[in-house]
């Protein structure tokens, strides 16, 4: 259901694009709009790990220096069957942690030096195990390609504002529809990103639970690591809340639509149904 769910609101998003491109400058817009998603998804798939890594100040460790998140990672990858992913450390309090990387042959992880101090090795495991599920179901790449296309949607919004639709009908743009793009089409774009990535952290909430056999770990992580992240919130920037475990950012009521995870009760909840379930 979530794999479905996350190929329908993919192609609403491309089409959204489509339409945007349509409405802002024709049939040419429209060429123009699928030629700019393409060159930020190329820049994206290739240059968005190191970028993230960057950002957030994390170093690359070795088994010396993080000797019990390095043999998590090792054993759960080998578990697995895939690659072992460079480890990194985040240099801040705040208890989080996300992966990163194109595939699973350039993947990476990074963890806070506050999930470290927070977390058994039992529950750190848990979390390493929900992070390996996102690598193993290609979500960095999604969720990069789906943030890629909602923001070349909004720069068409931008681009409406200040230009306006084209009224040559030959071309099949519309001021109606430059009003749309420059209003609704962002908020949609937005609305549709968040969907799929509140799918995705569904998904690898279950593919890590199976990864260590055991969903427990996982689910008491989640409860430590709300109440953490309220303590000591994360410097963290919308552009990049998607990719981590908990939502650094809270809110609620119309927040909930536009929020990046889903709800951490539910979230809970699933897990320990899977334990019911055996």
């Amino acid at each position: 259901m979530n794999g479905m769910k996350t190929i329908i609101l993919m192609t609403l998003l491309t089409l959204l694009l489509v339409w945007g491109g349509a409405a802002v400058g024709g049939q040419s817009g429209m060429f123009m709009a699928l030629l700019m998603a393409g060159v930020m998804n190329f820049i994206s798939y290739f240059f968005s790990d190191k970028i993230v890594l960057a950002m957030y100040h994390a170093r690359q460790v070795t088994e010396a220096e993080a000797p019990v998140l390095y043999r998590i990672v090792r054993r759960l990858s080998q578990k697995s069957g895939i690659p072992m992913p460079k480890v990194y450390i985040i240099p801040d309090e705040s208890p989080n942690a996300f992966a990163t990387g194109r595939s699973p042959k350039h993947a990476a992880v990074a963890a806070t030096e506050g999930i470290m101090q927070l977390l058994s090795e039992e529950e750190l495991a848990g979390v390493m195990a929900h992070e390996l599920a996102h690598v193993i179901n290609r979500d960095i790449l999604i969720g990069t390609v789906a943030a890629t296309i909602a923001g070349a949607i909004s720069y068409l919004g931008h681009m409406a504002f200040f230009f306006g639709g084209r009224h040559d009908d030959d071309e099949g743009g519309s001021p109606f529809g430059g009003i749309l793009m420059m209003i609704v089409a962002p908020i949609a774009a937005m609305l549709i990103q968040m969907a799929i990535s509140r799918s995705r952290e569904y998904a690898a909430d279950e593919g890590g639970a199976r990864l260590l056999g055991n969903p427990m770990p996982l689910a008491g992580a989640l409860r430590k690591l709300e109440q953490g992240v309220q303590q000591i919130p994360m410097d963290a920037t919308p552009s990049t809340a998607h990719m981590m475990i908990v939502n650094p950012f809270s809110g609620g009521g119309l927040v909930k639509l536009f929020s990046t995870h889903p709800p951490m009760q539910e979230r809970i909840a699933r897990l320990e149904a899977m334990r019911g379930r055996g």
